[in-house]
């Protein structure tokens, strides 16, 4: 089999070397349309770059390194797999590798930094999870280390690159659902508030039925996550509401088992739309976590060569309607 190169992938993709390269190194400079194209021949021809030629020509390791969450209920830890498949995706064509790192908290990550720092040459990080007060954003910053997020920097000022999902968006799709089903009584089942995430869902929900002109006061209650805090917390509201929109598929599953011994008839909608959410028919709200990883992967070059401004990028969530939202 004859080697694949720069103009092989070039001549698949019916573009210019330079186009090519631009796409490795450069992406941020090229269309969208011609990147996924000249990504889907890398990907078909198998084409891989050479590394140890590139770092000597730029001076990067082009090794990236990202969080592993720790493991919760086993339902909402797969989003961020779903993502972390993504990112590696992305990665590989534009000549990445991905270190994978642990963390118990903030603290404990930044003494991870320090550490990875100390012994590999890593060109950046991709952080996820962030927070309102998230201090790893600031010490990276402090340290001139090259980074992205996954998520909007709560309640600080958009000083460097993020991608995130606009989450109030999706509880808005979820809302709108409900009430074109004619549904009128659409009840919250969220997280205790100051999480920026689900404060965002929250939002999107009170703002819908304000626009409708209909009440939400006292058909809604803040949880920790968890399927078993979503089916003991919600059971106290079935009387009032005939529908349900859940910050997390974890609580809609408990809310959905809630409904069913109560033998009443309540719609259920969650987020994040999981695995188990398809397995069991759970109308749920559609991140586009490929994406957001191709996006993330496209930011740090910029990042990178310190080339363009921050930018923040935020994408749409889409509505997956199953049985459980009638």
């Amino acid at each position: 089999m004859s080697k694949v190169t720069i103009a092989t992938v070039a001549a698949r993709a019916g573009v210019s070397r330079q186009t090519v390269s631009n796409v490795l190194n450069t992406p941020e400079v090229v269309r969208e349309e011609t990147r996924e194209r000249v990504r889907e021949a890398i990907a078909a021809l198998g084409y891989r770059v050479s590394q140890a030629a590139r770092q000597m020509r730029t001076g990067r390791s082009r090794l990236i390194a990202v969080r592993i969450e720790p493991d919760r209920d086993g339902i909402n830890g797969s989003v961020l797999d779903r993502f972390l498949h993504g990112l590696t995706d992305a990665a590989a064509p534009a000549g990445y590798r991905v270190m994978l790192y642990t963390a118990t908290d903030d603290t404990d990550e930044i003494a991870t930094y320090e550490n990875l720092l100390s012994s590999y040459e890593l060109d950046a990080f991709v952080l996820t999870g962030t927070h309102r007060g998230d201090v790893r954003t600031s010490w990276l910053a402090e340290h001139e280390v090259p980074f992205v997020t996954f998520g909007r920097p709560w309640g600080a000022p958009d000083t460097h690159s993020w991608v995130d999902v606009d989450n109030a968006a999706g509880t808005v799709a979820a809302t709108r659902h409900l009430l074109g089903t004619g549904h009128r009584r659409i009840g919250f089942l969220g997280w205790p508030p100051g999480d920026g995430v689900g404060d965002e869902r929250r939002a999107g929900w009170a703002a819908t039925l304000a626009d409708a002109g209909l009440p939400g006061a006292g058909l809604e209650v803040a949880v920790e996550d968890g399927i078993e805090n979503g089916a003991a917390a919600v059971a106290h509201l079935l009387p009032s509401v005939d529908a349900l929109v859940c910050a997390s598929d974890s609580l809609a599953l408990g809310a959905l088992r809630a409904v069913r011994d109560s033998g009443r008839a309540c719609a259920v909608i969650g987020f994040d739309n999981t695995a188990v959410a398809q397995a069991v028919g759970l109308t749920s709200v559609n991140q586009p976590l490929t994406e957001v990883a191709a996006r993330c992967i496209d930011l740090l070059a910029g990042v990178l060569d310190r080339s363009a401004a921050p930018s923040q990028l935020l994408l749409q969530p889409a509505l997956v309607i199953r049985q459980t939202a009638p």
